[in-house]
């Protein structure tokens, strides 16, 4: 039996010996289509390729493609669990043709590869071609399929399509027939849905361009595109007809029964099924830079989390359970995807984290859910308000509650939940801005294409001559541009550092013979820098030479602050342990930023000792040194990489720091990240660091800030000068004051407490006991008084202490502190049943300035802001029960 490891191995291994590129599979989070949320196919970090605005060194690719289908447009969460062959992630294996091979190679590596490489039996296979492609039929009889198994489709299942607009084509699919014992009919028969007759290869003819009024183009270059699902080909050669059979999936299942002591098929089958669906996506979307949030692809990691934290609730899971399940994802698919290794102790530790949350509110939510459903008639859906309340208060997504609802045979009023969600979703949407670098990245994609990427001088130098390729306004391309025009500027080399990993664009100015440009920033989008700016003089055009000089004190602050940057993430990995990452970082000119994978907030010793050794690291002065190599090479140095981050063939790799038990090849290295910012030559340069904060940044990531340099110096300064100031105050110096203000500290609590002692003491007639008197008023022993420099919160126990003194009686006190004035009232409990203290406060209350206050019949309290009006408080109180 080939395990799914193996089946990977031999379909990449087949197409590389047939010419292919074996390309890695892009990240989960797409970076050239503004309309995914997440990769959903093998294509699409090739759709640029397919319609020639992008051209890469190879025409011939195959990858496995990592892809989630659990959001937008693509959604099969609902479904997941409870069928055999849907998935939030799966594996895409495809080959890819970019204006090289087209059908008559195409069809036949297909055929070779399904027959001679896996060694699926010939008669069980069928095709389908669109209704009118003659050549794909003519090509499948000429292999030896018969004509009866092969069926032509005249709808949209076969022909294929990303979207509303872009490339397009028919498709020839193959299917295997796993016989008689399952029920289902051939593909474009009435039974076809069932599960008898499954598609296993899906190869596309991209050879038009749809647009969006619906008309169609052939494309330049006519290409190839196929997926075959890793999971469907699995079951297929392990023998079932069942994804969650397959080995891996297998696997995954046992380890979530053997982590819950129950049986993997059994009454909780569907629940395991869920849950090692789940680690899968949760997983590599962590991995990939995807953190819980409330909006956006947060949210539908949040989501997929909340559904499997259910599932492992149901099998009686008493504490989180997901985070226990990864080592053995890592141990199944860590070889082909190294990036869940390195995330290994961020993904445990996140989903740990977000499933201990979820759990605190998920028994609460619901019992809420089947409150609603005992005031329902029998089979009654759930009102859309009642979905909608589960969401807005327990954090309960739609899908979630129609799953727990699909156990008990019920359904949602979905219109309902969708008119109570409108203003969130709105929100939602405004919030959503779709995914790549550049939403109008085409005019980009072709100067690239026309004039190759720019060529960055800017490691070695800071002034350097150019020329302007192109000036852009508006997406669109001009002749010239003049004073006070807004321009964007492209050239063939420059020394301006385009925005990326962090660091900020540069500024500076760029001058030609004909005029001169401000540049405001720079930016980076598919290997070009662009320069954004404003022409301050003359006019400009391409074609023109020009000479570029950015600011060169603004770049030294930033190459210090990211370097720095370098230095902080090695120091909190030492502090903290190797499971921080980067999650986020900024290096401006003024100030650095770094975001972190972390759970806890850092403390005072913690703080202390990262700065102390990235300021050492600083004082060593040794050289920060730069090589390429490949990203497999730095990373077998023990290079960093942030998750997610779009690296090429090559890769910058920056080293500082020399430390006794480090990295690199001679393990004495302190810190070795994948970087192409720019750095200072020598730590030494950096100055000095100083921490000026740290706070939370979102569920699971901690936030640094920080100043080098002479911003440094100057925030050092200032933390002497308040030190001194506070030395020449106390007469003291050294480890003395601390001692000093440790006693202050004490003796300030001693005299408060004594203050507050002899407070109580004057309001309770210190010593004099006709101040404290109280007269009879229709019966009732009523004491007020009116006190000054005590506070509201000392009026409780002195009303406290006045009860058990008088023993029966009514009490209200007036006090006045700092401007703030405070009324209280007490009734001792034998007298509640004929006077209620709300009612003495809320007669006293108006006469000085004051609304409202309550409290209990026994207890009231309230404020005020006229302290002249206290004696006619008091005697409202009084003539409440006069009556």
């Amino acid at each position: 039996m080939q395990s799914l490891n193996e089946i990977r191995s031999t379909f990449l291994n087949y197409f590389q010996r047939q010419g292919h590129q074996v390309v890695p599979s892009s990240p989960l989070v797409p970076r050239n289509d503004p309309t995914l949320m997440f990769a959903n196919s093998g294509m699409v970090q090739f759709k640029n390729c397919f319609t020639g605005v992008e051209k890469r060194d190879y025409t011939r690719a195959t990858t496995a493609q990592k892809c989630v289908r659990a959001g937008g447009k693509h959604n099969d969460l609902d479904n997941v669990g409870y069928t055999a062959r849907h998935h939030t992630f799966f594996e895409m294996l495809g080959n890819f043709s970019f204006g090289d091979y087209f059908k008559t190679e195409a069809i036949p590596f297909a055929w070779e590869l399904i027959t001679r490489e896996f060694g699926i039996p010939k008669d069980k296979l069928y095709t389908t071609v669109y209704h009118t492609d003659d050549e794909a039929f003519d090509l499948w009889k000429k292999i030896g399929v018969p004509e009866e198994r092969i069926i032509r489709i005249a709808t949209s299942d076969n022909f294929w399509q990303m979207g509303d607009t872009g490339p397009c084509g028919p498709c020839t699919e193959i299917f295997y027939d796993h016989g008689d014992k399952f029920w289902g009919g051939p593909p474009g028969s009435p039974e076809e849905d069932g599960d008898r007759f499954i598609e296993i290869w899906n190869v596309v003819f991209m050879q038009n361009e749809r647009f969006e009024d619906g008309s169609m183009r052939a494309l330049d270059m006519q290409s190839i595109d196929t997926g075959m699902g890793i999971e469907r080909v699995a079951a297929l050669l392990q023998g079932t007809n069942d994804n969650y059979a397959t080995d891996l999936m297998r696997s995954l299942i046992e380890a979530s029964a053997h982590a819950t002591s129950s049986d993997p098929d059994g009454p909780g089958k569907t629940h395991h099924r869920v849950i090692a669906d789940h680690l899968r996506s949760t997983s590599f979307l962590i991995a990939d830079g995807v953190l819980p949030s409330n909006d956006g692809r947060g949210y539908v990691l949040r989501r997929i989390l909340r559904r499997a934290a259910r599932h492992a609730h149901l099998l009686g899971a008493q504490d989180p359970l997901m985070h226990r399940l990864v080592p053995e994802l890592v141990r199944q698919m860590g070889e082909a995807y190294p990036e869940l290794r390195q995330g290994q102790a961020m993904i445990e530790e996140t989903l740990e984290l977000e499933e201990t949350r979820f759990r605190q509110t998920l028994d609460r939510g619901l019992k809420l859910l089947d409150d609603e459903l005992a005031g329902l008639p029998e089979g009654a859906e759930l009102p859309g308000q009642s979905a909608f309340k589960l969401y807005d208060t327990y954090g309960f997504p739609l899908d979630l509650t129609q799953d727990a609802l699909r156990e008990k045979g019920r359904t949602v009023d979905t219109d309902g939940f969708d008119t109570a969600m409108a203003e969130q979703k709105a929100k939602a949407r405004a919030a959503w801005s779709g995914s790549g670098e550049a939403v109008d990245a085409t005019i980009w994609f072709d100067l690239r294409d026309k004039h190759g990427a720019t060529e960055f001088l800017g490691y070695d130098t800071e002034t350097a001559e150019g020329q302007i390729l192109a000036l852009v306004r508006d997406g669109a391309a001009l002749t010239s541009a003049s004073e006070g025009d807004a321009v964007t500027l492209v050239l063939n080399q420059t020394p301006f550092y385009g925005e990326s990993g962090g660091q900020v664009g540069d500024t500076g100015q760029i001058r030609t013979d004909g005029g001169s440009i401000t540049v405001t920033d720079t930016k980076k989008v598919e290997g070009l820098f662009l320069h954004v700016g404003q022409v301050t003089s003359g006019t400009v055009k391409p074609g023109e030479a020009a000479i570029l000089e950015l600011d060169h004190a603004r770049r030294g602050m930033i190459r210090a602050n990211h370097s720095a940057t370098h230095l902080l993430h090695e120091a909190l990995r030492e502090a903290l342990g190797p499971h921080v990452a980067q999650r986020g970082s900024l290096n401006a000119p003024d100030r650095l930023r770094f975001d972190f994978s972390h759970s806890a907030a850092l403390s005072p010793a913690e703080l202390s000792r990262i700065e102390t050794e990235v300021n050492a690291y600083i004082r060593q002065n040794t050289p920060v040194e730069t090589r390429i190599m490949t990203p497999d090479d730095a990373r077998a140095l023990g290079a960093q990489a942030l998750f997610g981050e779009k690296y090429g063939d090559e890769v910058r790799v920056v080293s500082m720091g020399k430390a006794q038990t480090g990295k690199g090849q001679d393990g004495q290295t302190w810190s070795i990240e994948l970087c192409g910012g720019t750095h200072v030559t020598r730590t030494g340069d950096i100055g000095a660091f100083a921490l000026t904060g740290e706070s939370a940044s979102s569920a699971g990531v901690r936030r640094i800030e920080a100043l080098t340099g002479a911003a440094a110096l100057t925030e050092l300064r200032g933390r002497d000068g308040t030190l001194s100031e506070i030395e020449g105050l106390l007469k003291t110096s050294g480890a003395g004051t601390l001692d000093r203000v440790r006693a202050l500290v004490e003796e300030r609590r001693n005299l408060t407490n004594e203050v507050a002692q002899l407070k109580r003491e004057i309001a309770m007639g210190g010593g004099d006991k006709a101040s404290i008197e109280a007269e009879a008023v229709n019966g009732i022993p009523f004491l007020g008084q009116v006190l000054q420099g005590v506070s509201g919160k000392d009026l409780r126990s002195l009303i406290d202490a006045h009860k058990t003194r008088m023993g029966s009686g009514v009490i209200l006190l007036i006090a006045e502190e700092d401007g703030k004035v405070a009324v209280a009232s007490g009734v001792t409990d034998d007298l509640t049943d004929r006077v209620s203290a709300v009612d003495v406060l809320k007669a006293a209350v108006p006469a000085v300035g004051g609304k409202g206050g309550g409290g209990r019949p026994d207890m009231a309290q309230g404020g005020g802001k006229d302290f002249a009006g206290a004696e006619a408080a008091i005697a409202a109180g009084r003539a409440v029960l006069e009556g």
